[in-house]
């Protein structure tokens, strides 16, 4: 089972991720990543899956039920996300008026909900295990949607920025619905490391960690470079993915309550 990858684009812009029966199909999902030129459409929709479009860059609009929403973002390091998500038997079509880069993230789904349009101002970026564990664990989170958000969606798409040097995902944790990890730097020779289970492997620009369920999956970046996630998770039958669901691997819960010892240049346990 794979378990990392490093796709590039195709001739048509196109870059492969995961699908349900490539080496990655243990993620349940078909995600894949396309530039666009200016003026370019792609349209997206099945008649057996729901699909969410997540802008990357770029400036242009989605086209859903015969509305317009006007899109633009600059970067993912400077500006909040805009995300379309539709049920099946329906359709987004994706309009560039710059070059533009997208994510489509897709999974098998019968039910249907309403399609929706998240815009930066609905979107709540938060930091995380800010000033903890040395204050290197700092990064900021979003959950696009998730089972609150949209109870009948079988999947939950986020996003992660981690302070350079800092760790994510930390504690080392682990869930039983699959996870996929997409990462991006803000200079393109910046890297990290991906932990899955006792693999690791060096993160960097599109590289993706295909995470099975219940293998642990810290991530860190190299100091000098901010990382970019976006988090997708497969929820399971009768067993969806809950934000109350991340369970830290108890060999190292105690950090959560220890202190720095200056004079051993350690930490300890709290008492």
């Amino acid at each position: 089972m794979k378990v990392f990858g490093y796709p590039t684009f195709d001739s048509n812009g196109e870059m492969i991720l995961t699908t349900y029966e490539n080496e990655y199909s243990h993620m349940k999902m078909d995600i894949r990543v396309y530039k666009l030129k200016a003026g370019e459409r792609r349209k997206f929709g099945t008649d057996f899956e729901e699909v969410a479009v997540l802008l990357l860059k770029g400036k242009g609009c989605f086209l859903i039920e015969g509305k317009r929403y006007s899109i633009s973002r600059k970067s993912v390091f400077l500006e909040g996300p805009y995300a379309a998500h539709i049920a099946k038997d329906n359709e987004i079509e994706v309009m560039a008026e710059s070059e533009m880069e997208i994510l489509v993230q897709k999974t098998k789904n019968d039910k249907r909900f309403s399609s929706k349009v998240y815009t930066p101002k609905d979107i709540v970026w938060a930091y995380s295990s800010k000033g903890k564990f040395g204050n290197v664990a700092n990064r900021r989170v979003n959950t696009i949607f998730d089972y609150d958000k949209e109870p009948d969606s079988n999947m939950v798409l986020g996003e992660v920025l981690n302070d350079p040097g800092n760790w994510s995902g930390y504690l080392p944790h682990r869930h039983k619905q699959p996870e996929c990890y997409y990462f991006l730097f803000d200079h393109p020779e910046g890297f990290g490391a991906s932990f899955v289970g006792d693999q690791v492997f060096k993160s960097v620009n599109h590289s993706f960690s295909a995470i099975p369920g219940g293998e642990l999956h810290p991530q860190v970046s190299a100091p000098g470079y901010q990382m970019y996630t976006c988090w997708m998770i497969r929820h399971l039958d009768g067993n969806p993915w809950l934000q109350t669901d991340r369970c830290e691997d108890e060999a190292f819960t105690w950090l959560h309550d220890s202190y720095y010892d200056e004079t051993t240049n350690s930490f300890q346990k709290g008492e």
